[in-house]
């Protein structure tokens, strides 16, 4: 062997060893492995504890036509019939293409037999030119929202941002926004203090796959299956994740492979560890479930995130007036209930195409913005207290939460009088209980195992009234 050839070999021996180590080094780093197992390891972070109320964006080109029937709410509506009337305006595509809908007629009626839905991405496209994503941010900033979640791609295909990888089955131009709406309100966003999630529709798909639903979901026939819509989803979320690094993702309806989710899911907690993912990737691991139109009505250990417009759309709805919106109160007592039960709000919003809120979407939130500018305190970085819920005395609906030190008392209506009984909660000698909003301490006495507690003349703000009890109470069980 010559002195170059033994040179050579040890030099090679050397880079092998390197490379060997770097790699042993890099699957040390990877701490979360594609399977069930090792994703279950995942922690839910505080920040997502803490955060409470999210804004959901529903917004494409559904919101041109922005029509769909004032049904109900989900839920309020006989299943079989729930796609024909269906009041999701996000829905129009399926609407339209069922026979007899209210939707059919109208786009009947208004656009002509002949006018395709995708044509409605030239008047988007026109319109997103006046939008202001500081804007929109500032607004879910004043309103206290922690985070919020756009739609990057809803049922119809549709994509808000300039995607490397065409839809081979919708012309270019009827394909995308043409302003990476994602990438724009992703800076917005974070510019306001606020995380960015990414909601994307990968278990329905009807410019791959336009089937038509009529009833039950049954996901095997809905959802693409090919191994082109796997590869096309795979690489959405993939660009996703890499060109705006979301706090969230968020999947709907379900996902083609199961292997392909737990792949992707894995790549993002290695790359974002306080990231979280919600339930609705056909896996039996989530870091919080998402009810939708409905909520939970006991406090649970699992973290979950409740869904629902302002009104029975996500997607702007021309036709919604005052009276199928919330009120501010009812709104109040919601957000109240679901936090006091280890819940999120995931309150969305359905925006015009220009970008444009409905003032009355405005008004609600900007009303629960009011209530949390004086009742906050009880509701963001809190937790559940050992109990969540409670009805005492007068029909007084009350909820709790606990922060630190201090337990709070979330009284959901006015009490008659200037004075209520909160039974089986017993305080420490020196505790202080003061009204969130109110100048001073009230007065109280221990009665066994009820407190009795004096209320002021006049309760401050609106909707609900927050008592602060520092030290937290104890919960006195009864024998």
């Amino acid at each position: 062997m010559t002195i170059r050839h033994s040179l050579y070999t040890v030099s090679l021996l050397i880079t092998v060893l390197l490379f060997s180590g770097v790699l042993a080094q890099q699957q040390q780093q990877r701490e979360y492995q594609p399977t069930i197992q090792s994703l279950d390891r995942h922690e839910v972070p505080e920040w997502y504890h803490d955060a409470k109320l999210g804004i959901f964006i529903h917004w494409g080109i559904y919101s041109v036509p922005a029509w769909a029937p004032t049904t109900g709410e989900l839920g309020s509506v006989e299943r079989e019939q729930w796609f024909k009337y269906n009041p999701y305006a996000e829905w129009y595509l399926n609407s339209l293409r069922i026979i007899g809908s209210p939707t059919r007629e109208h786009h009947y009626e208004t656009y002509g037999r002949d006018f395709d839905y995708y044509n409605f991405a030239g008047t988007f496209n026109k319109e997103v030119q006046q939008w202001e994503p500081d804007e929109m941010a500032g607004l879910f900033q004043d309103v206290h929202a922690r985070y919020v979640v756009l739609t990057s791609k809803h049922h119809d295909g549709f994509t808000l941002w300039p995607s490397h990888f065409r839809n081979p089955y919708l012309p270019f131009d009827k394909q995308q926004a043409a302003r990476d709406v994602v990438g724009e309100l992703t800076g917005a966003v974070r510019g306001h203090g606020m995380r960015m999630g990414l909601y994307y529709s990968g278990g329905i798909d009807w410019s791959f796959h336009p089937v038509v639903i009529t009833g039950g979901l049954d996901w095997s026939k809905v959802t693409p299956r090919s191994d082109e819509f796997k590869i096309y989803a795979r690489n959405h979320w993939e660009e996703l994740i890499s060109e705006y690094q979301p706090a969230i993702l968020w999947n709907d309806i379900a996902y083609p492979d199961r292997q392909d989710a737990m792949e992707i899911i894995a790549d993002y907690y290695n790359q974002h560890p306080e990231g979280v993912i919600n339930n609705r990737w056909s896996l039996s691991f989530q870091d919080f479930t998402t009810p939708e139109y409905a909520q939970y009505d006991r406090l649970t250990s699992q973290k979950w995130e409740a869904t629902r417009g302002i009104a029975y759309s996500f997607g702007y709805n021309q036709n919604s007036g005052p009276e199928q919106m919330l009120t501010v109160d009812e709104l109040v007592d919601m957000f109240v209930d679901i936090v006091s039960k280890n819940g999120n709000l995931l309150l969305n919003v359905g925006p015009k195409p220009d970008g444009t809120i409905p003032e009355l979407q405005v008004d609600r939130l900007r009303g629960l913005g009011r209530w949390l500018d004086v009742n906050g305190e009880a509701i963001f970085g809190s937790r559940p207290w050992v109990v969540s819920a409670e009805r005492i005395d007068q029909n007084v609906e009350v909820r709790y939460t606990q922060k630190g030190d201090a337990g709070y008392a979330i009284l959901l209506d006015a009490p008659r009088g200037n004075s209520l009984t909160l039974r089986t909660l017993y305080l420490e000698e020196g505790t202080t209980i003061s009204i969130l909003g109110g100048e001073e301490d009230l007065g109280w006495e221990q009665e066994g195992r009820d407190l009795n507690i004096m209320l002021p003349d006049n309760l401050p703000g609106e909707h609900a009234y927050t008592l602060k009890m520092s030290p937290k109470p104890f919960r006195v069980v009864q024998e």
